[in-house]
């Protein structure tokens, strides 16, 4: 789940700041930070007016695509999911284990992290 897709066509050191982030039904907001790190890539999306004021972390699996031309990343998750995700917390993100615990209950209970609910 902490990785890109070999079929997303993510090119290590790309700089996706700034995407557009989409979800199954349309855009959700842009990356505002993102990680390539080995076993620990994930996308902070700033949710902008859609959701006032919430960022959200998504870890790297969920992307589907990166569109370099329209600098779209496209992710296999609904609006609802990103809306009820738990809230980035950007003091803990890259040394709380519990967070990432959190997280990985959250997005680990289904496809393709095995069988997230719909």
């Amino acid at each position: 789940m902490w990785a890109f897709r070999e079929t997303a066509g993510h090119l290590a050191g790309t700089d996706l700041t700034g995407y557009k982030v989409e979800a199954t039904e349309g855009v959700i907001g842009k990356v505002d930070k993102h990680s390539q790190e080995a076993g620990s890539a994930y996308l902070v999306v700033d949710t902008g007016v859609w959701i006032f004021g919430k960022e959200v972390l998504i870890p790297a699996g969920a992307v589907t695509r990166i569109d370099p031309d329209d600098k779209r990343v496209l992710v296999d998750l609904t609006k609802e999911q990103i809306k009820n995700a738990p809230e980035f917390q950007r003091d803990k993100h890259l040394d709380d284990a519990g967070y990432h615990a959190q997280l990985g209950t959250y997005y680990g209970t289904g496809a393709p992290f095995g069988g997230r609910p719909a």
